[in-house]
């Protein structure tokens, strides 16, 4: 495995729910890292980023962890929500995805949506590199640098994400952020026009 897949299984990791597995499998994550990335100084940067992690008490880890990406518009890890906000076509860019898994011989057996980011950074690290991977590649960098945009600089998921765009991702730029802009929807949040009453 390169170092390349080997942070993006990493992320995968590091970016799911941390229920007490978590912690449990710390030795062999770090196992991971050193056997897996070669390069001494990326090692130490990516051991640097994640021992905050380890740190923390659990409960101060979930509680991190659901107050930086549950419900939050600019930092949730929901790959068509990035791309396309509240709009109806997520549904069939849902469809589209769940497909793309099939085709590269998966089977996603997890309890999220298709648009899951860890479990697509999962697919990235897996599958062999083709033009529909690799364009899945470029979306998923786009949700990736949207989110460091939104998070602030003390959190340390953005340290982890980081080590996304350095080793793995291209930054998007300019053009393609703006064309993908156009594609999100707002929420529509207007008021009912009449009250909901529930006895």
């Amino acid at each position: 495995m390169n170092e390349e897949k080997a942070i993006l299984m990493l992320l995968s990791r590091l970016l799911d729910y941390p229920d007490t597995s978590f912690f449990e499998d710390q030795e062999t994550i770090i196992s991971f890292i050193c056997e897996s990335i070669t390069s001494e100084d990326i090692q130490k940067e990516v051991l640097n980023r994640i021992y905050p992690f380890y740190q923390m008490p659990s409960v101060q880890l979930e509680q991190l962890y659901v107050e930086t990406f549950d419900y939050k518009e600019g930092t949730n890890l929901y790959l068509t929500a990035h791309e396309l906000g509240d709009s109806r076509k997520r549904g069939f860019a849902l469809i589209q995805l769940q497909k793309l898994i099939s085709e590269a011989g998966l089977e996603y057996i997890g309890h999220d949506m298709a648009d899951y980011i860890p479990m697509l950074l999962e697919l990235l690290a897996i599958v062999p590199e083709e033009e529909k991977i690799n364009k899945l590649s470029r979306r998923i960098a786009y949700a990736v640098d949207r989110i460091l945009t939104n998070l602030p600089e003390d959190n340390p998921y953005k340290k982890v994400l980081e080590l996304g765009m350095m080793y793995v991702f291209e930054t998007p730029d300019a053009e393609e952020i703006s064309a993908l802009e156009r594609l999100r929807e707002d929420a529509d949040l207007d008021e009912l026009p009449y009250p909901l009453m529930y006895r």
